[in-house]
């Protein structure tokens, strides 16, 4: 093959190689914002996000210092490591925000939700379902002749799955939470 006939782009020797370097598939990042718990604090965050197309897969929120009346945001997201670098400088450039830590790559970190989970059943898949929530760990907070309420604190994947067994049973409705992450060891938010 004659050199004129590489495209661009096409071949690492090629001198005109425009492939970006850096990698194109999405991650999952878990981003944890300290700010001023104050009226629309809330909205200008997901304002950023919604701005620039970016999902968010999960949110939590509440005010986690009463005196300074700060709160803690909890974000759950995807992108390409340039999307995730553009969302955690623009968040820290936003005034009420005092701190910005990305645990996915900063810190082994702890990951919860906490999910309610209703089964309606009678006879044997009744039995079934309070056998499965008690091997998961699944603790029952309601109970009528027709119907179960569990309540499940785990990972996201656990609770996946937790439903996933449920719904042979008689899975009627899921409420959940959002993602609460936290780092592991002696070392909080905004200390190193």
């Amino acid at each position: 093959m004659s050199p004129l006939a590489i495209k661009p782009g096409t071949s690492r020797m090629s001198a005109y190689n425009l492939r970006s370097t850096l990698p194109d598939r999405e991650e999952r990042h878990t981003l944890t914002v300290l700010v001023d718990n104050e009226p629309g604090v809330l909205a200008r965050v997901i304002g950023l996000f919604s701005g620039r197309g970016y999902n968010i897969e999960s949110l939590t929120v509440a005010e986690t210092d009463h005196k300074g009346h700060r709160s803690r945001i909890t974000i759950v997201t995807t992108g390409t490591p340039a999307v995730i670098d553009q969302i955690h400088a623009q968040l820290e450039r936003m005034v009420p925000v005092h701190g910005v830590s990305d645990l996915t790559v900063e810190a082994p970190h702890i990951e919860r939700e906490l999910a309610l989970i209703k089964v309606a059943s009678q006879g044997e898949s009744r039995v079934e379902a309070l056998r499965m929530a008690d091997l998961v760990g699944a603790r029952v907070v309601d109970v009528t002749l027709e119907s179960f309420v569990f309540e499940i604190a785990a990972t996201q994947a656990d609770i996946d799955d937790f439903a996933e067994l449920m719904r042979p049973l008689g899975l009627v409705e899921i409420a959940r939470t959002g993602v609460a992450a936290m780092r592991r060891g002696p070392a909080g938010e905004g200390e190193d």
